[in-house]
């Protein structure tokens, strides 16, 4: 009774699976019809318009107000200082 109830449910989960009706590889496009076309060329003219009403802007500086231009640059400067034989710097 386990076996065909498994039978059934996996039947039942392949037709579905291939009701969705998925183009297959090499398969050709299917041909658009001519209110199909209209729709598409609407949709490109209607974005490349809303592509128009947005502002251009320069190009903006995130660090721009924590950044000053007016900084000093650091110096390097090392000190040397003399070393024992032994590595400390405590003469005794």
């Amino acid at each position: 009774m386990r076996i065909l109830l498994a039978a059934a449910i996996a039947m039942l989960l392949a037709g579905t699976a291939m009701a969705q009706n998925v183009q297959k590889y090499g398969e050709p496009d299917h041909e658009k019809t001519a209110v199909e076309m209209n729709a598409e060329k609407d949709a490109n003219r209607a974005y490349k318009r809303s592509l128009s009403n947005i502002p251009d802007k320069g190009p903006t500086d995130p660090w721009g107000t924590v950044r000053t231009t007016d900084a000093p640059k650091p110096t390097a400067t090392t000190t040397k200082s003399k070393k024992t034989k032994t590595g400390s710097n405590d003469s005794k």
